[in-house]
């Protein structure tokens, strides 16, 4: 379920990306914000960055990963959304509670979310894509 969920997060994001190869043009290196209420984990970040590689993203190279986390302090989220913003990310990626913080920083940058219930019923989004 895990591989699935990464696989279809990664898909989101590529697709908000708009990442397109074009000869004798210099690479993009596209930014990618990550805001999460936990702490860092230790597994996670590591298997993001993996599954980034096997698909051709290495950090540093063709893309650059900005990674926000509240520690559990649910009320620092508005603050480091904001920062995702102010740093001109091409895409937030929001876990849970980070989602409405995400929504409520900008208009204009795509947000791929992840582990949020129900996220129309929750008035996050208006209508979900499948």
């Amino acid at each position: 379920m895990k591989n699935k969920i990464t696989v279809l997060t990664l898909s989101a994001m590529f697709l908000m990306l708009g990442v397109s190869a074009q000869a004798q043009q210099p690479a993009k290196v596209h930014k990618i914000g990550v805001l999460r209420a936990d702490s860092p984990p230790n597994l996670s970040a590591e298997t993001f960055q993996q599954a980034m590689r096997d698909l051709g993203y290495v950090e540093g190279k063709n893309i650059f990963i900005e990674y926000r986390y509240a520690e559990g302090k649910v009320d620092r989220l508005p603050n480091l959304a904001e920062e995702l913003v102010r740093l001109n990310v091409d895409v937030i990626w929001a876990l849970g509670p980070a989602v409405a913080h995400a929504k409520n920083a900008t208009k204009t940058i795509p947000i791929v979310i992840t582990h949020v219930g129900d996220p129309v019923g929750s008035g996050l989004v208006a209508i979900l894509f499948t």
